[in-house]
């Protein structure tokens, strides 16, 4: 068999596969182009989905027409001066985009430059059609219709129209996010979708973009270490999502998608977040130009780091240090299905209480007679009615014991504790607002930070059993914590093997208090059996850690006093990451004024 060349058509549509793989491909090369030649604003218009006809118009530098007829030929490009690809610094350096759209579409390029005329050219499947002047502002726009249509091979594997226009939504918002300096629009179907002022904050467009709910529940980002400068927006580990679609993360500002760095969001928010709870983060990290690789893939949403361990620590330290520093905040508003739960539900009506308060003799029939008032005529409803009679009865001539002054709510972020609820929430007052702390969970958190504190500090203080227990496990879960042993003793759990299937426990860390020995040496068993073999000790003693913890705090069902419920609000306010528990449940939730006074129906 001879070896041929093949037709240029046929080349550029084999490029246009790797370049081109949907409408959001297309739209994303041609808005990069914007960016690269100056844009200070980008419109976007959309037609089903991007399928129909993607346009982009941008008042960048233009192009005359000889530039115009070599940007729609393969490699021609701008972005290169020289042969250094090594530290190309643009958007768009292959020069592959528009001649790749061009073979398998109908395009139309218009641009002016400052100072001249316009011009247009027209391509319909890599052959051109017309040519000639065009009247429009300085800037380039872009049209491309019918893409695929004389594809079909690749047509048929488009996905419906709402979410190719869903794909599309998401490469404008990572541009956009990226350049905060340049204004964004978009348009679908007619319908404006988004737009953003030009010159805006950094957080108020990431925040913009992607949850409002962000800008009062994110968390500022900025480390500098040898070259490297990370900065962005990470959400509290309470303000997350059901799957990973908030998760920003930029390169030299250029959007990518990288399972380096989506691994390294993931190790941050270790036992801050359920398992099955994703971070909501925008990540811009800046890293000299001969540390990265960008000329990976055609598509350039991928990069590949000089030193990938350096980076993935840089995002870890970073992360862990801003939420460290958030100390005890949560998400403030509670959940609107929670809000929603508090419905005014029809209950029977109270007797008066000037009725109750009457004497027996001249009170009115209606209040002996229950039925009469929607109560059940019965010696059990008229029980009740006695019972919430009492209530009001009339004060007794007798002295309360006096009280100390309750301390001002103001001098605490949390508040002041109130009362206890179903001997599980505490109830808090603060300065503006409404407090439930679940007592569980809040103490859990700060057992474990007291325990990682000791293991910083040198280890965990044992407390040995007066009389050693023994818990029986399966063999392998034995096996797997005589195999930890040694790291175990570190957080002040000693035992040994104790025969094939059982496990002799001698001392208990000390900041558990009296726990449940069998049910924890259990859980840690299971515990390991899921650990990977490639994380680190200390990894792997904060999952233990973080498990002992459960054991060791407080119960949800124990009556707890005014005194240890503000001394565990105490403790919150000055830990870190007590907003969440090791779970990535919240500990607290806070209704402000405002909220309860739409309670009431008074807002």
């Amino acid at each position: 068999m001879s070896i041929r060349r093949l037709p240029s058509h046929l080349v550029n549509r084999i490029a246009a596969g790797e370049v081109v793989e949907r409408p959001a491909s297309a739209l994303k090369e041609l808005v990069e182009n914007a960016v690269d030649a100056g844009a200070t604003r980008i419109a976007v218009r959309l037609a089903g989905g991007g399928i129909e006809a993607i346009e982009v118009v941008d008042d960048g530098c233009g192009m005359g027409p000889a530039d115009m007829a070599l940007a729609l030929e393969r490699h021609a490009t701008s972005k290169l001066p020289d042969e250094a690809i090594e530290s190309v610094t643009t958007l768009g350096f292959r020069g592959e985009a528009l001649p790749s759209i061009a073979s398998v579409a109908r395009l139309t390029l218009e641009s002016r430059v400052r100072g001249a005329e316009g011009w247009s050219r027209s391509v319909d499947n890599g052959a051109l059609l017309a040519e000639g002047p065009a009247g429009l502002p300085p800037g380039t726009r872009v049209r491309v219709e019918a893409l695929f249509e004389r594809v079909p091979a690749r047509r048929k594997f488009l996905r419906s129209p709402r979410a190719e226009y869903a794909a599309c939504l998401d490469a404008v918002r990572r541009l956009a996010m990226a350049r905060p300096e340049i204004a964004f629009s978009l348009e679908h179907d007619g319908r404006r979708i988004l737009s953003t002022a030009a010159d805006e904050p950094l957080p108020a467009r990431v925040a913009a973009l992607t949850d409002r709910g962000l800008a009062e529940n994110g968390i500022a980002i900025d480390l500098e270490r040898e070259g490297f400068r990370l900065g962005g927006i990470a959400g509290v580990p309470t303000f997350n999502r059901g799957i990973a679609d908030h998760q920003y993360l930029f390169v030299n500002r250029r959007p990518v998608k990288d399972r380096l760095l989506a691994g390294a969001i993931r190790g941050a928010y270790a036992e801050l977040l359920a398992r099955d709870r994703h971070a909501v983060v925008a990540l811009f990290l800046d890293v000299p130009a001969s540390e990265v690789d960008v000329n990976v893939h055609p598509a350039k949403t991928e990069v590949r780091f000089r030193e990938p361990s350096l980076v993935r620590g840089m995002i870890v330290s970073g992360l862990r240090r801003a939420l460290d520093e958030a100390g005890h905040r949560a998400v403030q508003r509670p959940a609107e299905e929670a809000m929603a739960a508090w419905q005014a539900e029809p209950v029977a009506p109270w007797p008066e209480q000037a009725d109750l308060l009457a004497p027996a003799g001249r009170r009115p029939a209606s209040s002996l007679a229950p039925a009469s008032a929607g109560w059940p005529s019965t010696d059990v409803a008229t029980a009740e009615v006695q019972d919430r009679r009492a209530a009001f009865a009339l004060p007794q001539g007798r002295a309360e014991p006096a009280w100390a002054r309750p301390p001002e709510t103001t001098r605490f972020p949390l508040g002041v504790a109130r009362g206890q609820v179903a001997k599980t929430y505490i109830v808090a007052e603060a300065e503006d607002g409404l407090v439930l702390v679940d007592q569980h969970a809040a103490h859990e958190r700060l057992v474990l930070e007291r325990m990682r504190r000791a293991v910083a500090g040198g280890g965990v203080a044992a407390q040995a059993l007066l009389l050693p227990e023994v818990v029986e496990l399966d063999e392998p879960g034995c096996d797997r914590l005589e195999a930890r042993a040694g790291e175990l003793g570190e957080l002040g759990l000693e035992l040994e093997r104790f025969g094939p299937r059982a496990m002799l426990v001698r001392a208990v860390p000390a900041p558990l208090g009296q726990s449940d020995v069998k049910g924890l040496v259990g859980d840690l068993a299971d515990e390991l059996a899921a650990f990977d073999e490639a994380l680190s000790l200390k990894e792997r003693l904060d999952h233990v850690a973080a498990t002992m913890a459960c054991h060791g705090s407080v119960r949800a069902g124990r009556v707890l006093s005014v005194a240890e419920m503000n001394a565990l609000l105490r403790e919150m306010e000055v830990t870190p990451h007590s907003g969440q528990c090791n779970h990535g449940r919240p500990t607290w939730v806070k209704l402000a004024h405002g909220d309860i006074e739409k309670l009431f129906g008074r807002k």
